[in-house]
């Protein structure tokens, strides 16, 4: 297989998840990577406090991926040092009748982090160029239009200072079938395995071609898609912590002075 691209650097251009091994590791060891995201997250926090203190600036995180690819592992081990106070995780699943009511972007506006905050979206708007156009439920003029709309709304968002980042987390048909068995076999994950699950997976090439166009069509400067390799779950931890602590340390945040306080009155 040719050179991987490094999982750190945003799409550009013409993309073939074909061409991306959903197992590369980037020479990185196991256990050192473990240090290193241990490291990473306590940067995070710190980070984070920043952030908040600040006020100025927001961080919005959308996760997508085919079923199992880790979306709730990677918040749960990559953002498990961030505040509550000042953090927010919202998915997006079927429409409600009242959402359906709206354009599809209604839902997900309401959810997006004020300054000062993170929000972590785990799906996201991007369901609605992928689901329903892989069943078939909008023709590709519609979803081209719905691409189109999302990059305007993702430029704007930007323009009201939200940092955007987008994570699609790449993993192989192989391993989506030992995780599924996984689920099958374990009493406590057997839970998150449904029939749809497996329904879908027989769409994958299809589901391929789909985050592909996504991918390739709304991913710019200021709201970058990354390719995470995540059959490796160690690896796919590492890989979104360096993007997130890249997109807040580009912030140039400063603590706030506060208010001139007598220190005679302690």
């Amino acid at each position: 297989m040719s050179r991987q691209p490094d999982p750190t650097r945003p799409v550009q251009g013409k993309l073939s998840l074909r061409e991306i091994d959903p197992g590369d590791t980037g020479g990185v060891d196991e256990e050192d990577a473990k240090e290193a995201l241990r490291k990473d997250v306590e940067r995070l926090g710190e980070l984070h406090d920043l952030l908040y203190a600040n006020r100025s600036k927001a961080l919005l995180v959308v996760l997508q991926g085919m079923d199992t690819s880790g979306k709730d592992g990677t918040i749960r081990h990559v953002l498990q040092g961030l505040s509550p106070q000042g953090t927010a995780v919202s998915s997006f699943k079927q429409p409600s009748d009242e959402e359906l009511s709206h354009d599809f972007l209604w839902r997900v506006h309401r959810r997006v982090p004020p300054r000062g905050t993170i929000g972590i979206f785990n799906r996201s708007h991007y369901e609605d160029v992928l689901i329903v156009r892989v069943h078939g439920e909008i023709s590709d003029a519609q979803a081209r239009e719905r691409l189109r709309a999302i990059r305007r709304f993702e430029r704007h968002l930007c323009e009201e200072d939200v940092v955007i980042r987008k994570f699609f987390l790449h993993i192989s048909p192989e391993e989506q079938e030992r995780r599924l068995r996984e689920r099958l076999d374990e009493p406590r994950k057997r839970w998150k395995l449904s029939a749809s699950d497996l329904r879908e997976r027989r769409r994958w090439d299809e589901y391929r071609e789909a985050y592909e166009a996504a991918l390739r069509e709304t991913s710019t400067r200021r709201a970058p898609w990354y390719v995470i390799p995540s059959d490796h779950r160690w690896y796919r931890n590492l890989c979104v912590a360096k993007v997130l602590i890249s997109a807040l340390e580009d912030m140039h945040l400063q603590w706030p002075e506060g208010e001139p306080i007598d220190s005679t009155a302690i």
